[in-house]
């Protein structure tokens, strides 16, 4: 593993490693204007270009027999594990639902907050070398759990031309109907702008590769997101008590995610940073710092999407830490709970973007509608420093259109 000090400018690095490219951009825009002007066409021809697979147009909608199907070809132990963590994300969802809020006051006004769910969402589950089997329930749970009515799953279909059977059978249990097998930047497009096969939706989330992540960049504005996730992380603060076979067991199973993933050890051990740094793990680096103070300064600057805190004073780190996407605490919580049954989602920012996006929940799958509704008496209240406030702005008439109700 590789040995970063605190500040230099490989931890800089680090903290900012969203893949940028211009022949990418290029690449994505064009799919995107294509499935745009010529719809199912453009999306028959880039699925037999990227996945090597012939879907005629109007043959990329999963029928719902072949979605019950999917059952018959799983074992019941599978099934009994993915109902088992479907049940553990939604408990943990419902105690999310936000209230509405309400405020009156005695001279007649009257100020709402009301959560609305979104009419549609469009789920994209990754399903390369690795089909994220879990980003279904992930997803498609806390939007169930909002009330989102239509709720879309788009995936790459497999090379004999069907979807993942694991990901048909999560999406029978989780009652999700539209499942297209569409993978890349032209489900993105499909999604965002819709096909002859394929209904447009307000909202695209999950995670996938950096096409994926660029078609959403590209088309955010004609429909929301929920983030621009890179390649995942786990950041792991360990001194010379923390167990060193399961610090070195979780850094491996972040690498398994494969390309672009990376694993970083904040040391509060000397010895500890020794011994890591005779490992030989791709994308492995090892940050030591002097005191839990220091650790913490660290992790606040990489804010990663995972942080594993295996050290004794968690509470005094935990008052320190203002960047993360989910915690996992203690010796017994490693990040592999969190990407299969703990309960929060596993769609987490990614690259540093736990500074300003949170995982996501419950909340994006909401509106938030303000209300507003005044009273004569209420209004002849405000409307002095309303006139006051708009002289300033020279809103003349913004001042009129309050006078011209409290003449009579």
């Amino acid at each position: 593993m590789k040995l970063i000090r605190a500040k230099s400018k490989a931890l800089e690095f680090l903290t900012r490693r969203k893949s940028e490219s211009r022949k990418r951009e290029k690449i994505v825009r064009k799919i995107i204007e294509d499935v745009k002007s010529r719809g199912d066409r453009a999306l028959s021809f880039y699925t037999r270009k990227f996945d090597r697979v012939k879907v005629p147009p109007h043959s990329f909608l999963v029928r719902e027999r072949e979605i019950s199907a999917a059952f018959n070809e799983i074992n019941s132990e599978v099934i009994y594990a993915l109902k088992a963590a479907i049940e553990n994300v939604t408990s943990f969802y419902r105690k999310q639902i936000p209230r509405n809020i309400k405020i009156k006051t005695n001279e007649g006004k009257v100020l709402e907050e009301r959560f609305i769910p979104l009419e549609s969402v469009g789920v994209y589950v990754p399903a390369g070398k690795m089909p994220l089997v879990s980003s279904v329930y992930m997803s498609v749970v806390p939007a169930k759990v909002a009330g989102v009515k239509r709720i879309v799953l788009a995936t790459p279909p497999t090379s004999q031309g069907f979807v993942n059977s694991y990901i048909l059978a999560v999406a029978s249990l989780l009652k999700v109907k539209e499942v297209y097998k569409i993978g890349g930047a032209q489900a993105i497009a499909a999604l965002a702008y819709g096909t002859e096969s394929v209904r447009p939706v307000d909202k695209i989330v999950g995670a996938g590769n950096e096409y994926v992540t660029e078609a959403k960049r590209q088309v955010f504005g004609r429909v929301g997101i929920d983030m621009l996730a890179g390649p995942t992380e786990v950041v792991i603060v360990a001194g010379r008590k923390s167990n060193y076979e399961y610090i070195v067991k979780d850094l491996e199973a972040q690498i398994e995610h494969g390309k672009g993933a990376v694993g970083i050890v904040v040391s509060l051990s000397k010895s500890l940073t020794k011994k890591l740094r005779q490992l030989n793990i791709n994308n492995g680096y090892v940050v030591p710092a002097k005191n839990i103070e220091g650790a913490a300064q660290v992790v606040n600057a990489l804010a990663p999407e995972h942080l594993e805190v295996m050290i004794g004073n968690v509470a005094k780190f935990m008052k320190m830490l203002r960047h993360s996407g989910t915690v996992f605490i203690g010796s017994y919580s490693p990040t592999a709970l969190g990407d299969y049954t703990a309960g929060p989602s596993h769609i987490l920012p990614t690259s540093s973007s736990a500074r300003f996006f949170s995982g996501l929940s419950v909340y994006d799958f909401f509106k938030r509608v303000n209300v507003v509704k005044y009273s004569r008496r209420a209004l002849l209240k405000e409307a002095g420093f309303l006139e006051k406030i708009a002289s300033l702005e020279g809103a003349r008439r913004h001042a009129e259109s309050v006078k011209i109700r409290l003449k009579s």
